[in-house]
């Protein structure tokens, strides 16, 4: 089966099996910043944006993106905001193994996108379904409350 789809902005064709998930078909395509977790939504590993907004790949059938628009983590490369993102999450200590990390900043993107000045409480919402075994959450919300800073001070310039 034959899907179109705009892909980190590249309109694309893909050929897909019946009832492959969007996670393989990545995969196939050689798109590997959504990581293989779980395989039942419940991690975040896996998260893009599909028109903007997060998605869990492992449960989204390939076939549904037809027509649609998704952005990974190899999409955001040199993104202004993405490349502020990634230094406070680092300079935080906000990633330790980094599996989870591209999904928590997928989310965390499509958060200030959305929102450019969240609460404390709206981040930590931002991260339902992204699990962390290492770094736990603490540290990734300071590095977005860093980043939000840094835009006030800024005139929103990191975005």
């Amino acid at each position: 089966m034959k899907i179109d789809l705009v892909l980190n902005g590249r309109e694309v064709t893909w050929d897909i099996a019946p009832g492959q998930t969007l996670l393989a078909a990545l995969r196939d395509h050689q798109v590997y910043s959504a990581k293989r977790g779980c395989e039942t939504g419940d991690c975040g590993s896996c998260t893009v944006l599909c028109d903007d907004q997060p998605v869990n790949t492992c449960m989204v059938p390939a076939a549904a993106v037809h027509g649609r628009r998704l952005t990974t983590l190899e999409g955001l490369l040199g993104d202004e905001l993405m490349v502020t993102l990634q230094r406070e999450m680092v300079e935080r200590g906000g990633i330790q193994c980094g599996y989870c990390t591209p999904g928590m900043l997928i989310s965390f993107y499509a958060l200030l996108k959305e929102n450019g000045r969240p609460s404390n409480e709206e981040i930590r919402e931002s991260l339902t379904g992204n699990l962390c075994r290492c770094t736990g959450y603490v540290k990734p919300v300071e590095a977005v409350l860093a980043v939000v800073k840094e835009r006030d001070q800024t005139g929103g310039q990191a975005e």
